[in-house]
């Protein structure tokens, strides 16, 4: 399942897993990573559940960037390389 969803999901993890420069790499960097999508995931939720009470559609720019920013990362959280957990954090 996860070679599938791996290929599914290849543009966005071939961008942060190429390279061949060394990295630091720590566990916890994923599992925060992954609390750092859900918690961006829940954001955008809670804005899109609130805008019901808004005029106009201002809310659509901040909960789909709250969306693709916790999707991303929880897509490379979940599926991407030791390599793409280290690049998205910045280690070098």
């Amino acid at each position: 399942m996860k070679t599938l969803l791996r290929k599914l999901f290849w543009f966005i993890l071939h961008h942060f897993e190429k390279g061949d420069e060394p990295f630091m790499y720590k566990t916890s960097n994923r599992v925060i990573l992954i609390v750092v999508g859900l918690l961006f995931l829940a954001l955008s939720l809670i804005v899109i559940f609130f805008s019901k009470y808004m005029d106009g559609y201002g809310y659509l720019i901040p909960s789909t960037i709250f969306f693709l920013v916790g999707f991303v990362c929880n897509v490379i959280g979940l599926l991407g390389t030791d390599r793409a957990v280290a690049k998205i954090w910045g280690s070098r």
